[in-house]
Formats: C-alpha cells, structure tokens, sequence
C-alpha cells in the first residue's frame, strides 16, 4: 500500500518531505527515522519532523511493524512507543540532519 502523495505546506520542513520519501521508498527506513525524532523531541527538546509527519510516520511503522526488518527495531517499545537507548548513530544523523536543513 503506496502513502498519499507528500504535498509540503509552509508549516512542513523539508525534514518531512525526505523522511516521506524514505519510507516510500523502503518500510524499514522508519526505524531510524522515529528514533531520529524521537531523540530530537525528547532528549533535544528540538523536533525535527512536524507533528502530522510525525504521526504520518507512527502510522506506517506500526501497520507494517511485523514485516519490519532493521538492527534497531528491537530498541522501540511497539506498545507505547518508547526509546530506552539511543544509538550514537542516531545522535549523529540528527546533528547531521540539522546541519544539512541549514544548508537548504
């Protein structure tokens, strides 16, 4: 089942736009996404994606959770969508990511 098309209004970052085309693109992708924004809102206090991204993103990752295939599945709570680590990877791609939104 293909998204709805992405069509970025003012309040949508262009954030959201590359993480929307992730997980067109592959379904696993939502892993490092959600844990990318989660870090950002609740370590950072900084979101990177717009809540109805956000949500857009939860919605996909759990319809498809069983059929997910990604090292760090196993670091999210399916149940309430908690984070107990965070790979320094992913503390490294939201600095990246910040870094690279400057750019833009």
């Amino acid at each position: 089942m293909s998204l709805p098309q992405f069509i970025a209004t003012e309040e949508e970052t262009t954030c959201d736009k590359i993480c929307f085309d992730s997980m067109e693109s592959d379904i696993n992708l939502t892993v490092p996404w959600f844990l990318m924004a989660a870090y950002a809102y609740h370590i950072e206090h900084d979101p990177i994606l717009s809540d109805d991204q956000y949500d857009r993103m939860v919605k996909r990752m759990l319809d498809h959770w069983p059929e997910i295939k990604h090292k760090h599945k196993e670091l999210i709570s399916i149940k309430d969508h908690h984070v107990e680590t965070y790979p320094f990877m992913i503390k490294i791609a939201v600095k990246d990511m910040r870094r690279n939104m400057k750019k833009v």
